[in-house]
């Protein structure tokens, strides 16, 4: 009998009812040799096959399979296959059966596919390698000279820093009243705290005039920043500034043209509160704002994650410039960056800016994580892309292009201010958004801001910027005066 007989066969002994012929397999010459004929050509036939008529299929399944799972154990072991069916025939290749062509000599082209790749890894490689020896080369290292180191462990230096005293909200119509003494700016545990107060009720309610000119404390000249009045006869009723709070400025002692700044700071938190660190020119030598510029080094809302246009977990950079108030540039230079599962009034954080005849840039917290980059690689007049005539039909002229420099009008000295805003009509917060209680067109919007104290008052929890140290160093390598 064939080796593989005791596979596919009974086992020991033959089912009554069944010939020994039935289970002999068929030889060629044999009068059923195209009935079930085992095409592996090992001596062995299905059963199946003649029992169907399937003109020796070896693959077609039998009627009456089964799964080998359903046998009782006496029939595994006695046999295999319920009716001798044969379900599958496995062939095994035998070692040596199959040629091996990869063993045969290779083609010598053959070996350039390992040799191309690595030889394409080896010049980007290269290439990289150059680029980033380019990059490092062309940069300007610049050499600074520390302007100011300020931890006010001295408390408020007055030949350095000074305290803008103002009551109409310093041209965004904000909210409010900035004081000269010592309750909204002060030094406390080694740290400079700008913090907003609530006005004195009573100034709300009855005609009063605030008069600081008068008082002497105004550092504006303009009437309008210094007076303010509570009118409760007019039709739409006026009232003096409903918050107090503090701005202060480094005009008198520390100023920059090019260099570094670092201001390490904890914003603060609740609704409508506006946070600032920024710069202004000494001198408009080309002009009124914006015509002579403004750096943004960071800005901020108090308002909480859910404000649409960010709250203290995102902070904004932004540079404004243009020929007038109406074609201030400043959307074309600003840039927001998110606070990483946090917020910026939950901690301190160091808000930076570096500043070049070549570019300015700002971070937060490491020079590698940039907030904004503007690069002076075009003039400012031509990246401005402004209207050859105002509204009125006025012509705009380039107020720039005869310095001959592309990062005019951030080529003069510049200097540190550090304030805390109350609400405003300028647009920094949007009409209609967060259950806003004033529209920025109105001429009551003090009034309303004041008058839905008791929805934005409870989230004032931590409504100061508090500020540990500041840093500014001028560029001192002769590049400086460019």
């Amino acid at each position: 009998m064939d080796n593989d007989s005791s596979y596919f066969g009974r086992g020991p002994g033959l089912q009554s009812g069944m010939s020994t012929a039935a289970a002999t397999p068929q030889r060629p010459g044999s009068p059923n040799e195209s009935v079930g004929r085992n095409p592996f050509g090992d001596g062995v036939e299905s059963q199946a096959s003649h029992r169907s008529g399937n003109n020796g299929n070896p693959f077609q399944s039998p009627s009456g399979s089964r799964p080998a799972s359903s046998f009782d154990a006496s029939s595994a072991l006695g046999n295999r296959y319920d009716g001798g069916q044969r379900y599958f025939h496995s062939r095994r290749v035998r070692k040596g059966e199959v040629e091996k062509p990869w063993t045969k000599n290779a083609d010598p082209k053959e070996k350039w596919v390992t040799i191309l790749p690595i030889l394409g890894i080896v010049i980007g490689l290269g290439i990289s390698g150059f680029l980033v020896w380019d990059g490092l080369r062309s940069v300007v290292k610049h050499n600074y000279c520390l302007e100011l180191e300020e931890n006010w462990s001295n408390g408020i230096n007055p030949s350095i820093w000074q305290k803008e005293v103002q009551v109409n909200g310093f041209g965004n119509g904000e909210f409010e009243m900035t004081t000269p003494g010592d309750g909204n700016v002060f030094v406390q545990d080694g740290k400079l705290i700008i913090k907003a107060t609530l006005q004195d009720d009573s100034l709300m309610q009855k005609d009063n005039t605030i008069d600081l000119l008068k008082e002497g404390t105004c550092t504006s000249n303009l009437p309008e920043y210094c007076i303010a009045a509570t009118n409760t006869t007019a039709g739409n009723s006026s009232i003096v500034p409903p918050v107090l709070s503090g701005r202060i400025n480094s005009r008198k002692g520390a100023a920059i043209k090019y260099g570094r700044v670092e201001v390490t700071a904890k914003l603060p938190a609740g609704d409508w509160l506006w946070p600032a660190i920024w710069m202004m020119p000494v001198d408009s030598a080309y002009g009124p704002w914006p015509q002579s510029g403004e750096i943004d080094i960071v800005e901020a809302r108090g308002n909480n994650y859910t404000y649409p246009q960010g709250g203290n977990n995102i902070i904004s950079s932004a540079l404004h410039w243009g020929p007038n108030p109406a074609n201030d540039a400043w959307w074309r230079t600003n840039v927001k960056r998110p606070a990483l599962h946090t917020t910026y009034s939950a901690g301190f954080n160091t808000f930076g800016l570096e500043w070049s005849q070549k570019y300015l840039f700002t971070y937060v917290n490491s020079r590698l994580l940039q907030v904004m980059y503007v690069n002076f690689d075009t003039p400012m007049w031509t990246r401005g892309n402004f209207p050859v005539a105002d509204s009125n039909g006025t012509r705009i002229d380039d107020i720039w292009g005869k310095t001959g420099r592309y990062n005019t009008p951030f080529d003069q000295k510049f200097y540190l201010i550090l304030n805390l805003a109350v609400g405003g009509t300028n647009g920094w917060f949007e009409d209609n958004t967060n259950g806003k209680p004033w529209l920025n067109g109105s001429p009551n919007a003090r009034k309303d801001f004041w008058l839905a104290k008791d929805s934005w008052f409870p989230t004032w929890t931590s409504p100061q910027m508090e500020v540990s140290k500041v840093m500014m160093w001028r560029q001192c390598d002769g590049d400086e005066d460019l």
